[in-house]
């Protein structure tokens, strides 16, 4: 009778964990950053259908790093969590909270029980009336979250790019200078020269504008995105 191949579960989880973390690193990084408005999100995304960043409900968006297949997945069944949440209680009652506790079961059951983990990182962000009522949640593959505040760098290299965000950031800023901050992180050259240039084009921006009434998610782009970047030859600098 033949032994059945044996692996201890520590090795097992730790080799998930590999598998997961280097497919999250070939991918490009998204950064958010909050300004005195709201939650800003961008990342370098040459797709103009394709989205890393989205709309969840009225005051939560979503932004994922990975493989894109998988994190569309979990997308989808974000909006319709909080669409059914919301229309059986009330609007009011959705809520990043819950939903990030939605998708840290979906991340931990898979990355246990299925025999290929999720390639996805994720942020659930949701404006609040003001700065101090702003939730932001970080998921990993392995379903753990963690509360995190003022900003976040996801994929690639984002414990650099992250170091390159905290050092600029300050509470209050304008969207114009929070996104340029961001642009600037993920321009951030390894060598320590000046920041690689990216054209607005090049780049997938969003905002949680808590100033608008309702639905606070909104796209910035074309002219508006080079204006707040004071762009005037094409590219951020």
């Amino acid at each position: 009778m033949t032994m059945p191949f044996y692996v201890s579960p520590e090795q097992l989880m730790k080799d998930r964990a590999d598998y997961a973390r280097k497919g999250i690193a070939r991918g490009r990084s998204v950064v958010l950053v909050a300004y005195a408005d709201g939650i800003a999100f961008a990342t370098e995304n040459p797709s103009r259908a394709l989205h890393k960043i989205s709309e969840i409900y009225d005051r939560i968006g979503f932004a994922a790093v990975g493989k894109y297949n998988e994190f569309e997945n979990l997308r989808v069944a974000g909006v319709r969590y909080a669409d059914l949440k919301g229309y059986s209680y009330d609007r009011s009652d959705v809520n990043a909270r819950g939903l990030a506790n939605a998708y840290a079961q979906t991340l931990g059951t898979v990355f246990t029980t299925e025999s290929k983990p999720l390639e996805v990182e994720l942020v659930v962000a949701e404006v609040g009336a003001d700065a101090a009522a702003d939730q932001i949640y970080r998921l990993s593959y392995d379903g753990s979250v963690t509360d995190v505040h003022d900003h976040v760098v996801m994929g690639g290299r984002a414990d650099e790019l992250g170091a390159v965000v905290a050092e600029g950031w300050t509470p209050g800023l304008g969207l114009g200078d929070a996104l340029a901050l961001a642009v600037r992180a993920l321009g951030w050259s390894e060598e320590g020269g000046e920041p690689r240039a990216i054209a607005p084009a090049q780049l997938e921006v969003a905002v949680l504008d808590r100033t608008r009434p309702r639905r606070t998610f909104r796209r910035v782009g074309g002219t508006e995105l080079a204006g707040l970047l004071g762009t005037d030859d094409g590219e951020v600098r």
